[in-house]
Formats: C-alpha cells, structure tokens, sequence
C-alpha cells in the first residue's frame, strides 16, 4: 500500500483484476492510511477501466453505513463508475444518492454535491433530477461558515449540467446566487469565469 500520489496513474495500472476485492476490503480498514490508499487507488482505477463497477453493491451498500466517511466513500467510487454503469443500476438509485447532498456531515453533503459534476456526462438523462434537487437545497439551513462554500458546489455541477441541458431555471437560479450576499466577490468573479467556460 505504498506508492507514489504523484504518479496515482502508473500506481493504479499496475494492479491486477484479481487485487481489487481486497482493495474493497480495505475501504473498511480501521487504520485511515490503508484505507485512503485504498480509495485513491479504487478511484484512479475506476478512470481507467471497468473492473472496479462490478463491486457497486458493495459500493451502494456503504451509503447505509452510519460512519460519515464510508457514506463518502461509496458516493465518491459510484460517481467515478457511472461511465461504466450501462446496466442503469445509477438511474435506479438516484432518489438514494441524491438524499446524501442533505448529509447530517456537511462534509459528506459536500462531497455528493460535487460528486454529481462527474456524473453529468455519463448520464445525461438525469439533468433535470439532479439539478431540480441542487436547487432546492435551502442554503439557508447551513452553518454562516458553510454556505458559500456549498453554493459555489452547487453552482459548479449546475454549470456542468447547463453544457448538455441548458435550462432558464438554472440561469435564473446562478442569477439569484450572485445577488444573495452569499458569495462574496472572489467567488463571484470564479462563477462569471465558470459560465465563460474558463
């Protein structure tokens, strides 16, 4: 389990089919460094083939988990195989997945919204779903300190989403964002670039 983070690709190529269920395994792993290890490699390799999609029910099975990061470990492997899943298998769980984007953890909540930016463009059917959803997370609700930081997320999957099912209701929704005195003017100048497509 140790490798260079720096060269993540070469790390993931070298392993084997046959390596793949005790690197499953390790995403239960007490000790944090095995199991992050684990996770990356997972990641990488779900980028590169679709060996690592047959273990979604294991996957699907951590977001009944009631530790925080097994939620986020699960929500993070499935995004990275939804170009693999010609089976459907997201479709039929995405009311589930997209419950996470309210997680009690605001930091699982981050991570399933931001997950979805790499969903879209494998399953652009369910543009409208998963924006409908983003749109009616009350920014509100969050802590002072987290609700920038969650709308510039949801503004980012929204763009993302607009590439392939453009839509007023999201321009009407970043419009408002801009104006809500949430995103202060850093952030503000990062969506313009966003909807520039820089």
């Amino acid at each position: 389990m140790s490798f260079d983070k720096n060269n993540m690709g070469k790390a993931a190529e070298s392993i084997g089919s046959n390596d793949l269920p005790q690197l499953i395994k390790w995403l239960d792993e007490k000790d944090d460094k095995i199991r992050y290890n684990a996770f990356l490699l997972l990641q990488q390799r779900s980028n590169m083939y679709s060996d690592v999609y047959p273990f979604w029910d294991v996957l699907l099975e951590k977001l009944s988990s009631t530790n925080s990061y097994q939620r986020s470990l699960g929500i993070m492997l499935m995004a990275e195989n939804a170009r693999w899943d010609d089976a459907g298998r997201l479709e039929k769980d995405i009311g589930l997945y997209l419950s996470f984007c309210d997680d009690e953890k605001p930091i699982t909540a981050r991570q399933c919204v931001q997950s979805l930016a790499k969903i879209i463009p494998w399953k652009k059917k369910l543009c409208r779903k998963v924006a409908d959803k983003l749109m009616a997370i009350d920014i509100s609700e969050r802590k002072e300190t987290q609700r920038k930081i969650l709308l510039m997320d949801i503004i980012n999957v929204l763009a993302e989403i607009n590439k392939y099912d453009k839509s007023n209701e999201i321009d009407v929704y970043i419009s408002n964002a801009m104006t809500s005195g949430i995103l202060d003017k850093k952030a503000k100048s990062q969506v313009l670039k966003l909807l520039r497509g820089e």
